[in-house]
């Protein structure tokens, strides 16, 4: 039995050709491969046209609807069978469609809420001739419209980043947080290359990106540290993450559309947890150095040990001088230039653990204007930098000032005990490392109080 037998089907779509299918089968064949349930009805309300997805839905078959009269007596229950088809019909002589919402009987005596869209078919000379109605679910109806309204919040109002990137990785859709966290307009950002947008990071997000598409979502969001590049500069950014693969759900096999990459940034959080990871580890640092330095007999050899124990994740090479000729006192003066001499130091090769040396008495050839005389004659800490520029340049820096070759930042602490400077500690770090901020100032100072007390008690013991 066709699903369906409107007369003029094959005049209207024009005559059947040899070898070729006719009009009517290839209606047929348009109506059954439909996802909406469709039926139609003529002028006099008999039924002309049922496809597969009206099957599925209430299980009557073409054969079983094509033909009767309306829904009543098999599709609607009696009592509202009138009702229906009054509404279904009125379409036929009015503008536009119709929306309405009924509840059918299934074959098996079961009933279904449906939502039917209804209008009217027009004839050659433009005369209503009959009525088509497509109907759907009404649960099926409401989950598709969530959808469609989960897709425009999240485009319009989410507290979050969303950017639809397709799959040559490049955005296709963006909301408007993720616009401003990317710091572009909406506009702007579709169809750019994610390195136009990111600087560091980009690479780590492309990667993942790509591992969506071929393998499917992660089980867990990922933090990624990312460089936001702006009007303003670049902002280091750190976006926690989440992934799914976009797959069309016409084809038979999944075919990925792109990727869904939804994050948020969590930078200051981060900062947060790494800057009190950070705390806690030189705490701990500084609780284990005392107590090494605690089972020294030698105080000098205290100092080495407070030294290495503040070298770890913290600088590359540390240096301790002390002021020749004695502690200085506060305001004291008329000692002639200020010297200091090397009391110990980390290998200049290998790593290992800090030296004593100095037994000579010789001063260091520092220039003037030297950070650590600086820092000595301020007492107070001191930073320096090589500055942006080539290696040489940079070793060069590292030589004029007596520190090791790959030295690029220096921090200097002053040593003072019992109200005297003693001398000054100096932290160095490579280029591999950033320059010393406020808080590796804090730490260094507390080293410096510890190394400072020790070389006072050296001091001490060896002029009883």
């Amino acid at each position: 039995m066709s699903a369906s037998r409107w007369s003029g089907t094959t005049d209207e779509l024009g005559p059947d050709e040899p070898g070729e299918p006719g009009g009517s089968e290839l209606l047929a064949a348009l109506l059954d491969g439909m996802d909406a349930a469709l039926c139609a009805f003529d002028a006099d309300g008999v039924v002309t046209h049922w496809n597969r997805e009206a099957e599925r839905i209430l299980g009557w078959t073409a054969g079983e609807a094509v033909g009767r009269h309306g829904f009543a007596g098999w599709a609607v229950r009696s009592a509202d069978a009138e009702e229906v088809q009054a509404r279904l019909m009125s379409a036929m002589h009015a503008p536009g469609r119709q929306v309405h919402e009924f509840a059918l009987v299934t074959k098996d005596g079961g009933r279904v809420l449906v939502r039917t869209q209804s209008a009217a078919v027009r004839g050659p000379e433009g005369k209503p001739a009959g009525v088509y109605c497509a109907f759907s679910e009404v649960h099926a109806q409401i989950d598709l419209e969530r959808s469609i309204a989960l897709s425009e919040a999240l485009f319009e109002n989410a507290s979050w980043g969303v950017v639809l990137v397709d799959a040559d990785l490049r955005p296709a859709v963006v909301n408007a947080h993720a616009a401003r966290a990317l710091g572009v307009g909406r506009a702007s950002a579709l169809g750019r290359p994610l390195g136009e947008l990111l600087g560091q990071g980009v690479e780590e997000l492309e990667a993942a990106l790509t591992h969506v598409l071929s393998e499917g979502a992660p089980p867990a969001p990922a933090e990624m540290w990312v460089t936001v590049r702006g009007p303003e500069g670049e902002r280091r950014r750190c976006w926690r993450s989440g992934f799914v693969r976009l797959a069309s759900p016409l084809a038979e096999e999944p075919v990925p559309l792109g990727v869904g990459w939804l994050f948020a940034d969590v930078t200051e959080a981060k900062q947060g947890e790494q800057e009190a990871a950070l705390l806690r580890f030189r705490t701990n640092q500084l609780h284990r150095a005392a107590r090494a330095a605690a089972e020294c007999e030698d105080p000098a050899e205290a100092a080495t040990v407070h030294l290495d124990f503040a070298l770890a994740g913290f600088a590359d090479h540390a240096l301790v001088d002390r002021v020749a000729g004695g502690p200085r006192a506060e305001g004291e003066g008329g000692r002639g230039p200020l010297r200091l001499v090397r009391v110990a130091a980390t290998p200049a090769g290998s790593p290992g653990p800090s030296l004593l040396s100095g037994a000579a008495g010789l001063p260091v050839l520092y220039p003037e204007g030297h950070p650590a005389l600086r820092c000595v004659e301020r007492a107070g800490t001191v930073r320096a930098d090589a500055g942006p520029g080539a290696a040489e340049r940079e070793r060069e820096w590292a030589v004029e000032r007596q520190w090791p070759q790959d030295a690029v930042h220096a921090l200097c602490a002053v040593l003072r005990s019992r109200g005297r400077t003693l001398g000054v500690v100096t932290f160095l770090r490579g280029a591999g490392r950033s320059r010393f901020e406020r808080s590796d100032a804090a730490y260094a100072e507390d080293v410096a109080v510890r190394v400072a007390t020790a070389l006072d008690l050296a001091e001490a013991v060896r002029d009883r």
